[in-house]
């Protein structure tokens, strides 16, 4: 049978990511509340920077969900190959 997937990414990696995405939201935060411009166009770009999150986790799940099903799909395929293979004898005389 096939072996089993492994995690491709490490704890390193995600401490990295998780801190990028929080140094990167507090600039953005700080850089829209000290801006020099009106309350309203300052909620504004607040509001445009919450919705960028959102959606950025959305289409984040999304990617993975796509990711996931694919691997399922491939697995499932890859297990009827193996039972089509293991049951498959060249030498058997076929019936009549």
């Amino acid at each position: 049978m096939s072996t089993p997937l492994q995690a491709k990414n490490t704890a390193a990696f995600y401490v990295q990511s998780i801190i990028s995405f929080g140094v990167a939201l507090a600039a953005m935060a700080i850089a829209v509340a000290l801006l020099p411009v009106d309350p309203w166009i300052r909620s504004f770009l607040a509001l445009g920077l919450l919705y960028l999150v959102t959606a950025s986790f959305t289409l984040a799940k999304c990617v993975r969900d796509k990711q996931e099903t694919t691997e399922v799909v491939s697995r499932v395929d890859q297990a009827r190959l193996d039972k089509l293979l293991t049951e498959h004898d060249p030498f058997r005389t076929p019936k009549p």
